[in-house]
């Protein structure tokens, strides 16, 4: 450029330095900005959490508020802390008896549940309680009737208030945490009578996966122009968990198997169908030298706590469990699901492979598939979304099955049939 010209924008540009605008992640609310007290806050930073989960963030609000709430979130989204927060920040500890209620569908979930509370509820000198089935009625009464939170099963805790050891009349919040699968387990009857129980004059949340039928029919009648909160997701899965389908014959089951434990992992939890077959296969594991543990139904309930807190702890990073023996686990460090028997359909693969991908973090499913079931699992396959998985694994997708049903009259005369497509 001649000395005097006046320099043109484009001059003053080094073309090999352009700067570009890089997005930049916005951080996730913290709970103070949800009014979230001081101590409240510092407890949970001493567990490293700081900001907020989705349903937290969506949740958190009207909770602390005071409104009933109904929550649509799939399990491990993070939603036992919003319930947990506002119930350590609208109560106090109270001398007589239990002011706020969680009703949970398993033993494993009301323990993990009382664990969150007790991570946060010390600063405001609380007292937490479990109450479910396997253990001694009168010290769990005792126990219970002591403690300003109650985590409860249904079931057990009709029997504690029958027998007058826990006292409900004065709870002023109540949730039900997987409502949707306590009423799938046959609660329904159980969770009415309890709500029916409670005082009037009281804040009702509920969480499920789910707020349609008998679970909105049970919302309907327990609770007050309730504020509605969905999380929606593009797939009915963890999105951040990757889906293995693989091929194997009967006689490579075990071996394929081995071979995946082999490779890279953490806790690993494994679904077979019958209480039979996990022992087996525990046992079948130890002899290839996996630190490998059953966990299922004929167990006392001591004997599964110390099955979990042996995997929990990665003294055992190998968990073979029953479908009904894992429901309501919530551990934060499974990285590897195993369906060594594929799950019925796809509400319990959703179920399983739930157990890991859990509160953001990655996971990996992995279903083993021999011949005779390869029809079955294409069609869960395909009820998720997962063509691609499937058909990379060398399996095709299969047609609906069509199911024939006996009609009645012209028609079950002439020996004709209806068809339903599924």
């Amino acid at each position: 450029m001649t000395p005097g010209t006046p320099a043109r924008a484009e001059d003053d540009v080094d073309e090999e330095h352009v700067e570009t605008e890089v997005p930049v992640a916005v951080p996730a609310p913290s709970f103070a900005n949800f009014g979230v007290s001081k101590a409240v806050v510092d407890a949970l930073s001493m567990r490293n959490i700081d900001g907020t989960f989705e349903i937290q963030a969506l949740v958190l609000a009207d909770a602390i508020a005071g409104r009933d709430v109904l929550a649509k979130s799939r399990t491990g989204s993070g939603k036992t802390l919003a319930f947990a927060v506002p119930i350590v920040e609208r109560l106090e500890h109270d001398q007589k008896s239990p002011t706020a209620l969680i009703l949970v569908p398993t033993r494993e979930l009301a323990t993990q549940v009382a664990d969150e509370f007790r991570g946060i509820i010390d600063p405001k000198g609380m007292k937490v309680a479990t109450v479910y089935g396997g253990v001694g009625l009168q010290d769990q009464g005792k126990r219970a009737a002591k403690a300003d939170v109650i985590v409860a099963t249904p079931g057990r805790l009709i029997d504690l208030v029958n027998r007058r050891l826990v006292k409900l009349d004065r709870v002023r919040i109540t949730v039900l945490d997987e409502a949707d699968r306590m009423l799938d387990m046959g609660f329904l009857p159980d969770v009415s009578k309890i709500l029916a129980m409670l005082p009037p004059e009281r804040q009702t949340m509920m969480f499920s996966a789910t707020l349609d039928g008998e679970v909105g029919h049970l919302a309907q009648r327990f609770t007050v122009e309730p504020v509605r909160h969905e999380i929606v997701d593009d797939r009915p899965l963890v999105r951040e968990a990757d889906h293995k389908f693989i091929p194997v014959d009967p006689g490579e089951k075990i071996n394929v198997l081995v071979r995946e434990l082999a490779a890279e992992r953490g806790l690993t939890l494994i679904f077979v169908r019958t209480k039979r077959g996990a022992d087996r296969l525990a046992d079948t594991l130890k002899t290839h030298g996996f630190q490998a543990q059953a966990l299922h139904g004929d167990m006392s309930q001591p004997a599964r706590e110390r099955a979990l807190a042996r995997f929990e702890s990665g003294a055992r990073d190998v968990l073979v469990a029953t479908d009904v023996a894992a429901r309501g686990l919530d551990l934060e460090h499974i990285t590897h699901v195993v369906n060594y028997d594929p799950p019925e359909d796809a509400k319990a693969y959703v179920h399983r492979v739930g157990r890991t991908a859990r509160a953001g973090r990655g996971g990996t499913g992995i279903t083993l598939v021999l011949p005779d079931q390869r029809g079955d699992v294409s069609r869960i396959a395909q009820a998720l979304q997962l063509h691609t998985e499937l058909t990379d694994a060398g399996m095709k997708i299969h047609p609906p099955r069509v199911i024939y049903r006996g009609g009645r009259g012209r028609n079950a005369l002439l020996g004709r049939r209806s068809k339903r497509r599924f």
